[in-house]
């Protein structure tokens, strides 16, 4: 039995606009192509048509695909996500009726296929049943940097491409946090984003390229555009020079970099030390931030901090953001007393309440540090946040209504055995018991251990309450005992609190442990 011979599904970059950029491989496998498709506006002729136009052979198909909107606004009854999921399914049917029948498809896409480009969701519906392949194309921030010219990222530079429908303050953030930066899909977004370039410090040094590699191409700084005049093939392109000058010590490939300290001790002759913030940003939403730490944030020149609570704070005009990893809790804080030193306003940010597992501590090691005496004679102040085990607390009803400890299981600061020994006390001591860092995916054995420790000295039905997320959108309570507690299903997202033997449970689902000690 002969089994049919399908045609080949070619998804081909044409580049951003001018015919000139459009690869040799492109061009070959478009001059050979029976059947040519591109996607087309709603009342508009195709942009990836004129471009290859010289190249679509005379006998070939051409199979026009044009949208059935463009914008959210649609009569369709499964509205805009609707209406598109209709058109693809149309799009699949017309062309895959042209593979069956053993005839190649070239399928054109501005710029790159695979960025941001209409093409990949073809493509995902038929990589499974033709024989497929994808040409890169030169996509369009290339030809916008090439336009300025520009650098658009140097050496360790670190580039982020944006949507320009991120929200406006999420935009503002990643444009604070990146070097180098580009932004599509302007149009009506324009003026958002526009206005978040300038709350992250950026606008000065962003262009905005209008039709780059084509005829009409114009390019002017983003701050003098005029926001009814952006039309959809436009960008911003924000240089990596524009955060960090192109100074001669910067381009040379091996620089010894002078570190902060350094820094620090030049400014501090002639600027007093600022104050420094060490501020409890509670455990999640907004609501849990108090108004003197919110208040505290809108003033500081600086924040500092584990990337994901310094992502909390709001970018804005003026502010500098500096984020690192989970682990290197006194060298942020010795950043941040370098900048306090300097004379600048500084936040050190932490979930929860900072004092409880937090930066507080970190900070005033740092300052105690004698290898630094500078750092001593910076002032500190903490401010408190709503701590992970009130808010579980609360959500759970009042568990720790009476006398309570909390500990962390993480022993990466201490030995097991020192966190094994106040295990043993606490629950000797009949305590309601506080779980921060339960179990991470390295570190599973500790609340195993844990349960067993804790069983040796309080019944199986000893009440536990195991928090998750709580405050964000995936929160949930779980209640259960000693003895049920399924410890495979708990992670650094959790918070532990094993009740008293007084704690108890009412038929509501409500935990309260008495005040009282009969």
């Amino acid at each position: 039995m002969t089994l049919p011979v399908t045609g080949s599904f070619h998804v081909v970059g044409i580049g951003p606009g001018d015919p000139e950029l459009i690869t040799r491989k492109a061009e070959r496998l478009i001059g050979a192509a029976a059947v040519v498709a591109f996607h087309a506006g709603v009342t508009k002729q195709s942009h990836a048509r004129r471009i290859a136009a010289h190249l679509i052979p005379a006998d070939a198909v051409e199979e026009e695909l044009r949208y059935p909107v463009t914008t959210g606004s649609t009569d369709h009854p499964g509205g805009y996500v609707g209406a598109l999921a209709d058109f693809y399914d149309e799009c699949e049917e017309r062309l895959a009726a042209h593979l069956d029948a053993g005839r190649d498809v070239v399928l054109l896409a501005e710029g790159d296929p695979l960025f941001y480009g209409s093409s990949m969701y073809l493509l995902d519906r038929f990589r499974d049943r033709f024989e497929t392949e994808v040409v890169p194309g030169i996509p369009a921030f290339a030809a916008a940097t090439a336009a300025i010219p520009a650098p658009l990222v140097r050496q360790t530079d670190v580039l982020t491409v944006l949507p320009g429908t991120l929200p406006e303050a999420e935009l503002a953030r990643r444009l604070a946090d990146t070097d180098g930066a580009v932004i599509m899909k302007l149009g009506r977004t324009f003026p958002a984003v526009r206005s978040a370039l300038a709350q992250a410090g950026r606008l000065d040094g962003a262009w905005y390229v209008e039709r780059a590699s084509q005829p009409e191409q114009r390019w002017l700084p983003v701050a003098d555009v005029d926001a009814d005049s952006v039309p959809y093939f436009s960008l911003i392109v924000v240089p990596g020079d524009s955060a960090h000058r192109p100074t001669a010590s910067r381009l040379r490939s091996l620089v010894e970099v002078r570190g902060a300290q350094a820094t620090s001790l030049e400014t501090t002759e002639t600027n007093a030390p600022a104050e420094l913030l060490v501020i409890g940003l509670g455990p999640g939403p907004d609501g849990w931030l108090t108004p003197e730490a919110s208040a505290a944030l809108a003033d500081v020149q600086h924040v500092v901090g584990y990337a994901p609570y310094v992502n909390r704070v709001p970018q804005r005009a003026g502010l500098t953001r500096h984020a690192s990893g989970n682990t290197v809790e006194v060298d942020r804080a010795r950043l941040a007393l370098d900048l306090a030193l300097s004379g600048e306003r500084v936040a050190v940010v932490s979930g929860g309440d900072a004092g409880v597992f937090g930066m507080a501590a970190a900070v005033f090691e740092a300052a105690a540090d004698p290898a630094h005496p500078e750092h001593a004679t910076v002032p500190v102040r903490v401010l408190p946040g709503v701590s992970a085990v009130q808010a579980v607390a609360a959500r759970a009803g009042a568990p720790i209504g009476a006398d309570f400890a909390i500990v962390s299981l993480s022993d990466r600061l201490k030995p097991w055995a020192v966190v094994e020994k106040r295990l043993r006390a606490i629950a000797d001591a009949d305590l309601v018991l506080g779980i921060y860092n339960p179990a991470s995916r390295s570190r599973r054995e500790q609340v195993v251990e844990t349960q067993k420790i804790l069983l040796e000295h309080r019944s199986p039905d000893t009440v536990v309450i195991v928090g998750r997320d709580v405050g964000r959108s995936e929160e949930s309570i779980v209640v259960t005992t000693l003895g049920e507690l399924d410890t495979d299903s708990i992670d650094m997202k959790c918070l532990l609190i094993i009740g008293a033997s007084s704690t108890r449970v009412e038929p509501n689902g409500s935990v309260w442990t008495p005040r009282w000690v009969e």
